[in-house]
């Protein structure tokens, strides 16, 4: 949820964010008529209460002559006081609501537009030349490190099963982000991948895009898309310590999404799947820090990239293009030689004090006042990297060259054809 106070004081400013997402400013003034409306019910509420206990002190020392005017004047009271905390009650329902349905404040300077707004930030490396690429599905069939026909007869279409050194890939690539996020102070968790509605709505993930979400009706749970789900839901309710700096914490975890709104794109291989595994780095911090644990967590990114050694570049990612959480959003996107462009490998995010306000994680100030603290997240390894590892990595006689950091997990330097 966005800060009411910031709401209050510069209102434009918030119709601003919501324009340049492509969302309705006028949300903000609903929010607003929802805030009044709740604050004009509260101290009707108020004053009511006052004057009922005002006049139920009278009853007592009344002369029996007055005691049945103050009787019944204690009566209408009661019944007020029951129809205002009735529409009080309502009004409280209407401002969540209102409070719940206007995205996070984008930082200044994010591009505006949409998916293909956003703004080149660097690019590393150069594309190899391959001459007749092949694409991650025929090299990892020929591989053996890939059988999606298995996965579709077990599970459906876009599940899939790594194999051999496939799964060695994987695993190593995991385990690389898990020794790079240990060595830079966060501390390794494996969160549940099951959630209640409470933390899946909390981090934001329920509102435009929720039928990308699976719920288990029996027992009101959903999988999680990313361990930042569980992660941000670690401290909800807490006061949490930041007097030593920022909390950092690396999640990893399987991930499922439905993949409801990408019928016809992305459906071959790996790249847009219903399951996969991921490192993920998630940060509580001061709201003044996040900017800078934000360009932290791109660095450590780019320290995992340079690891597979394949080429990327890094975009700041246009409003219209950010989850409802994210003030900020920069993806680093390898090439894959095959579809001759960039592909998003890694997302880190700065949700600013957005998905805390709504889980009621807070810190104390200096002056040990509670406050409420920032988020961030950022992917350090997924599944979907084997496709630029495989893609850019092949040589002429289908082989392919395993990056240098992954040789010790994977026990060889180069895969070979079966």
């Amino acid at each position: 949820m966005i800060d009411l106070k910031l709401l209050r004081e510069n209102p434009d400013l918030v119709r601003a964010s919501q324009r340049a997402r492509g969302e309705d400013p006028g949300l903000v003034d609903a929010l607003l008529g929802a805030d009044a409306a709740r604050r004009a019910a509260v101290s009707s509420g108020d004053n009511l209460r006052a004057e009922q206990k005002a006049a139920s002190k009278k009853i007592p020392n009344a002369s029996p002559d007055d005691r049945p005017a103050l009787l019944a004047a204690a009566k209408e009271l009661a019944d007020k006081v029951k129809a205002a905390e009735s529409e009080q009650g309502e009004a409280e329902t209407a401002f969540a609501a209102a409070h719940m349905a206007i995205s996070n404040v984008i930082i200044d300077g994010v591009p505006a537009g949409g998916e293909d707004d956003f703004a080149l930030l660097d690019t590393v490396g150069e594309p190899r030349a391959i001459d007749n690429p092949k694409d991650h599905v025929e090299l990892g069939e020929s591989l053996g490190l890939i059988d999606l026909e298995r996965g579709a007869k077990v599970s459906g279409a876009r599940f899939y099963f790594l194999t051999g050194a496939g799964a060695l890939l994987q695993l190593g690539l995991l385990q690389l982000a898990a020794q790079l996020a240990q060595a830079n102070g966060f501390t390794l968790m494996v969160p549940p991948v099951l959630v209640r509605p409470e933390i899946m709505a909390g981090t934001g993930f329920l509102g435009a895009h929720a039928e990308e979400v699976y719920h288990l009706d029996a027992d009101d749970l959903y999988l999680v898309g990313t361990s930042e789900v569980a992660l941000a839901g670690y401290h909800s309710g807490e006061i949490i310590d930041l007097s030593d700096g920022p909390r950092r914490y690396a999640g990893w975890s399987s991930c499922f999404r439905r993949e409801a709104g990408s019928h016809g794109k992305d459906t071959r291989g790996i790249i847009r799947v219903h399951q996969f595994d991921k490192v993920e780095g998630f940060i509580y911090c001061k709201p003044d820090e996040a900017e800078s644990e934000h360009q932290r967590l791109l660095g450590w990114e780019r320290e995992m990239l340079a690891k597979i050694d394949v080429p990327y570049r890094v975009i700041d990612i246009a409003a219209g293009d950010l989850g409802s959480s994210a003030a900020r959003k920069f993806d680093c996107e390898a090439w894959i030689p095959t579809q001759q462009t960039y592909r998003e490998l890694t997302s880190t995010s700065n949700c600013t004090t957005f998905q805390a306000r709504r889980l009621g994680v807070r810190y104390r100030d200096e002056n040990g006042k509670p406050q409420t603290a920032a988020t961030l997240n950022g992917t350090l390894a997924t599944t979907r990297w084997l496709v630029a590892i495989l893609e850019n990595h092949q040589q002429p006689d289908g082989s392919v060259r395993v990056p240098e950091a992954l040789v010790g997990f994977v026990g060889t330097e180069v895969l070979e054809p079966k």
